[in-house]
């Protein structure tokens, strides 16, 4: 009765807390998180860590990314082209890869890791979180609340989590090979590589296409969108990562790539907004148990291995990596100087992160699980409080600033 009291109040919280914080410089995830230390502090029962749940760990965190990534691409009003995602693609191209190699070369430099745990450590931190970047990314379908800060941040958000993959497949790869002397780089590049990325793009964009004929395009009687029903937003996203994943792709990938299929398949029906509202709601409310689980976890010891090299680790990932790797990739775009930096400072670490390594000390030997866990943790900790109280007043300076250019240029 008491868990059942506990969960009824967390719901309410869920719908409560956004009003509330809206004018404040918090956010829910870090009242999540507090909530969480706190209950587990004064609780003498099993602590939430994932060191000793690591399956519970990957699935749970599975869940609520591709959760996430079906509502990032469902409230993208901007179609899918080259020229004006060009932002996204810089940061995809150029500031992942250097983040990745960033984190990697501090890991080996300032903590010793070995090469395999080292690049682990870089793929799971280098992808911008969907679920904990959403006071970031653009609003609702049709809303209009779509700036390219905002814009960017998403679809980076989107299509970041698909691309680490095969960065953490090569940690992996790497590790089985030092333990059992597996061979790695051919079936890394034509498999982990070349495969999984382009089954997760085709069967992505296929299986989108074909569920935007199901919702849109059937005889009138037959449409899913005469339903009216929100939760097809969730059969889209279990059905394109499950067939993905099946087929041995990336579902990560897919899954954005279908909702981003779905969206275009009727760009300005209605029903997109009850698919996207079902989607934010179950993702909030997911994302809110399992950080407050991430809160008791912290209770329980998740950071005690740290030291000072671990604690000035996890600073450089945040203060100097991402934005130095976000501010590169933006060299010779047209984007003003203010949205550059805000485009490279808000790499939002979280929920993405804690599944990457959860996921590949699941499935190979990594002597250095508890340092990374705690460097990731703590990393993951100090993004949500860092993000969580400067990202209302940032975005509402930058709204401010671009309505003021807005009106110099009506008056010229």
């Amino acid at each position: 009765m008491l868990l059942l009291a506990g969960v009824g109040g967390l719901i309410l919280l869920v719908a409560w807390l956004p009003m509330v914080l809206k004018e404040l410089p918090l956010s829910l995830p870090m009242v999540c998180v507090a909530i969480g230390y706190g209950v587990f502090s004064l609780s003498s029962g099993t602590v939430p860590d994932p060191r000793q749940f690591p399956r519970a760990t990957e699935g749970l965190t599975e869940i609520i990314v591709i959760v996430a990534l079906t509502g990032a691409g469902l409230k993208l009003d901007r179609p899918f082209a080259w020229r004006s995602w060009g932002a996204t693609w810089r940061l995809l191209a150029i500031a992942m890869p250097l983040s990745i190699a960033g984190i990697a070369l501090l890991g080996q430099a300032m903590l010793g890791l070995a090469l395999p745990a080292a690049l682990l450590l870089g793929a799971a931190l280098a992808p911008t979180d969907p679920v904990l970047a959403a006071d970031v990314q653009v609003g609702p379908p049709r809303s209009g609340e779509e700036d390219e800060v905002r814009f960017t941040l998403t679809a980076e958000a989107g299509l970041n989590d698909g691309l680490a993959f095969p960065f953490v497949n090569l940690a992996i790869a790497l590790a089985l090979a030092a333990e059992e002397g597996q061979p790695w780089l051919r079936p890394w590049l034509e498999h982990d590589l070349a495969w999984k990325l382009g089954c997760g793009l085709v069967l992505g964009y296929g299986i989108g296409r074909g569920l935007g004929w199901l919702t849109f395009r059937m005889p009138n009687r037959a449409k899913l969108s005469r339903t009216g029903d929100g939760f097809v937003a969730l059969g889209a996203t279990f059905v394109s990562y499950g067939v993905t994943q099946l087929a041995g792709g990336y579902g990560f990938l897919a899954v954005f790539v279908a909702a981003l299929a779905m969206r275009a398949a009727e760009r300005q029906h209605a029903y997109h907004e009850r698919l996207h509202d079902f989607a934010e709601q179950t993702e909030r409310l997911l994302m809110m148990v399992l950080l407050v689980l991430f809160g008791g976890a912290i209770a329980g010891g998740l950071l005690a291995p740290l030291d000072g090299p671990e604690v000035a680790m996890a600073l450089l990932c945040l203060f100097l990596v991402r934005p130095a790797a976000g501010l590169l990739s933006c060299l010779g775009s047209r984007l003003p100087w203010e949205e550059r930096a805000a485009v490279s400072f808000f790499g939002i670490r979280g929920l993405g992160s804690v599944y990457y390594l959860a996921f590949a000390l699941n499935a190979a030997p990594f002597t250095e699980g508890e340092r990374l866990w705690a460097v990731l943790g703590l990393t993951v900790l100090v993004s949500i409080a860092l993000h969580g109280a400067t990202v209302t007043p940032a975005m509402r300076w930058l709204d401010r600033r671009r309505r003021r250019q807005g009106v110099l240029e009506l008056g010229a």
